[in-house]
């Protein structure tokens, strides 16, 4: 397959002799311009559709530990999102997972990466992925679950029996072409054929990489590397695109893969986001839905409440994601629907996404990914010096 270049914006910076960047965005350093007309914030649709599966709500539920069990997908399911579990997590490799998860919340910053170590050495079995995935469906919500490249195509058939209804194949950075001295190598043409169920993968920053995935069959593409606040892959391996640009690019993918082909693959930004301003900027970058960590381990329902951390957090040899205490800071259901008890931005993300649909005049969510933006990198902060102020003192 031939190699397809990633557009460039035709502003590219010199930043040695011989050498130039590209300008990439991130959430703050953009803003979102509001519509001729406006309508009516309970007017909008902001439903997400992938394959036969329909959602209320663009929300997913990172595929993370500390977030996602089995009661965690399922409440989230009944207020109209989508919660991933983790089938390389602790919810398949204890029949109870709760001792572990415990020792994980409560150790020491200091024994963090050895206790993760520990306790992700008790392998996965088959007999709980199948148990986990009947359970989530027998509290009458989707199911999806997500595993690592290496075991995706022996455990395709398998969850899809159990009646999942979404398959995730999920690594730090995904293409559709891996060289392995090995010679495993995963074919997602031959992973998508083999079951009837959608197939979303990630994770991808790249035009070119997008648009190979695409041609493959795949469903779905998860945009993000290193951008989750658990995450630590840009400290280590100084690897990722800021969000905004990410999205952009995949979501230009996206569309030239519709021209080519006549299917349009969903794209969920994964990462990053904080408040429902990140979210709303994230769609209208063009992603179709977005997949929350760290937000949602604020939760009361989450897998342990306060608590996160990264997928890769337990890796023997270069972890690559680190455990966060974010705070219980309400229930799911403020959280995603409403309604809100705090003005920071962090409840009522579904509020908050219909509000900017309404205020940019976007009936739905493919007009609002055509919202004009702008490049704001002081908009969270003009004029809001006594808020600073009165935040600096609430602190200290």
């Amino acid at each position: 397959m031939a190699e397809v270049e990633t557009p460039i914006d035709g502003r590219s910076l010199e930043i040695g002799v011989g050498r130039c960047a590209r300008r990439a965005y991130g959430f703050d350093e953009v803003a979102l311009v509001p519509g001729r007309v406006t309508i009516d914030p309970d007017q909008v649709d902001i439903s997400f559709r992938l394959g036969h599966l329909s959602l209320p709500l663009p929300f997913w539920g990172a595929a993370m530990d500390g977030v996602v069990d089995c009661g965690f997908a399922i409440a989230m399911g009944r207020l109209g999102g989508l919660a991933v579990l983790n089938l390389d997590g602790l919810q398949t490799r204890y029949a109870d997972p709760g001792p572990a998860l415990r020792r994980i919340a409560n150790c020491s910053r200091a024994e963090v990466n050895q206790v993760l170590r520990e306790v992700y050495r008790e392998p996965v079995k088959d007999h709980l992925i199948v148990e986990r995935v009947r359970q989530i469906k027998a509290g009458g919500v989707p199911c999806a679950v997500s595993s690592v490249p290496a075991r995706a195509r022996e455990r395709a058939r398998l969850v899809e029996e159990a009646g999942a209804d979404v398959f995730v194949v999920q690594g730090t950075v995904l293409t559709a072409r891996h060289r392995s001295a090995a010679g495993h190598e995963l074919s997602f043409e031959e992973l998508c054929r083999s079951v009837s169920i959608p197939v979303v993968v990630g994770n991808c920053v790249d035009y070119g990489t997008a648009l190979e995935l695409m041609e493959t069959g795949v469903a779905g593409i998860l945009v993000g590397v290193g951008p989750g606040a658990a995450c630590t892959t840009r400290a280590v391996l100084g690897v990722g695109v800021p969000q905004v640009t990410a999205t952009c690019d995949v979501a230009a993918a996206r569309e030239e893969y519709l021209r080519r082909s006549g299917r349009r693959v969903v794209v969920i930004t994964d990462g990053g986001m904080r408040i429902g301003a990140d979210v709303c900027k994230a769609i209208a970058a063009g992603a179709d839905g977005v997949m929350l960590g760290s937000p949602l381990a604020g939760a009361a329902e989450s897998a342990t409440p306060g608590f996160n951390w990264g997928m890769a957090s337990s890796d023997p040899n270069l972890p690559r994601g680190t455990r966060i205490q974010v705070g219980v800071r309400g229930t799911l259901q403020e959280i995603l629907v409403g309604p809100a008890r705090v003005d920071d931005g962090s409840q009522n993300l579904a509020g908050a996404l219909r509000s900017s649909l309404g205020v940019c005049g976007a009936r739905d969510l493919r007009e609002f990914q055509r919202v004009p933006m702008v490049i704001a990198p002081e908009i969270t902060t003009e004029g809001k010096l006594l808020q600073r102020a009165q935040q600096v003192g609430m602190g200290s």
